[in-house]
C-alpha cells in the first residue's frame, strides 16, 4: 500500500454498471485500487455483507490491480490503517454533489493528508442507483441493462422468492 493507491468505498447494495464503470477507469490511474464494501450499522441492506462482497468481486474479477476489501467502522480510520491517502468518489448527477462535498470536507478534516477524487460516471450510467435498480427488480423488471447476469439472478433470488 502506499501513496498511488487509492480506495473506492461503497455500499454495493448491489454493485451497478455505473460502479463498474468508476473502478475501470480510476483503477488505469492508480497502482491498486482498494474497492471497499462498507456495512453502516444504520442503512438498512437487501444484502448481507457477505453477499454484496460475492457480487462486487464476480463483477471486478479480472481487473488486475482491484483488491475487494469491506470495513465495518469510520472509512478514514481503514484508510489510515491501510496507509491509503486517495480517496475516489463517484459522481451520478448534481443531486450528488452536496452530499460528496459534505462528505470529504468531513474526511479531509479527519485525515488531512487524503485526497479526494470525484470521478463522474459515464453518461450512459449518469442515473443508474442501487435503489432505482432494487425497485425495478422488486416488480420483476429487467434489470440487465445496469447489472451484471450474477447480480440480476442474486435481485431475483432475493426479491422474487416467494
Amino acid at each position: 500500500m502506499g501513496i498511488r493507491d487509492a480506495a473506492y468505498p461503497g455500499s454495493f447494495d448491489p454493485i451497478t454498471f455505473g460502479h463498474v464503470n468508476v473502478v475501470k477507469r480510476a483503477s488505469e490511474r492508480f497502482d491498486n485500487l482498494y474497492v471497499v464494501v462498507v456495512n453502516n450499522p444504520n442503512k438498512k441492506y437487501l444484502f448481507s455483507l457477505q453477499e454484496r462482497m460475492e457480487m462486487v468481486k464476480k463483477d471486478l474479477d479480472g481487473i488486475k490491480n482491484v483488491v475487494v476489501d469491506s470495513y465495518d467502522g469510520l472509512l478514514v480510520d481503514y484508510l489510515k490503517k491501510n496507509k491509503i491517502y486517495n480517496l475516489i468518489r463517484g459522481l451520478r448527477a448534481v443531486s450528488d454533489y452536496e452530499y460528496e462535498l459534505q462528505m470529504a470536507n468531513a474526511n479531509h478534516m479527519l485525515f488531512p493528508e487524503l485526497e479526494i477524487f470525484f470521478l463522474m460516471a459515464d453518461t450512459e450510467f449518469s442515473y443508474i442507483s442501487s435503489s432505482m435498480i432494487k425497485e425495478i427488480a422488486s416488480y420483476n423488471g429487467s434489470v440487465s441493462k445496469w447489472v451484471s447476469k450474477f447480480v440480476e439472478a442474486k435481485l431475483q433470488e432475493k426479491l422474487l422468492k416467494k
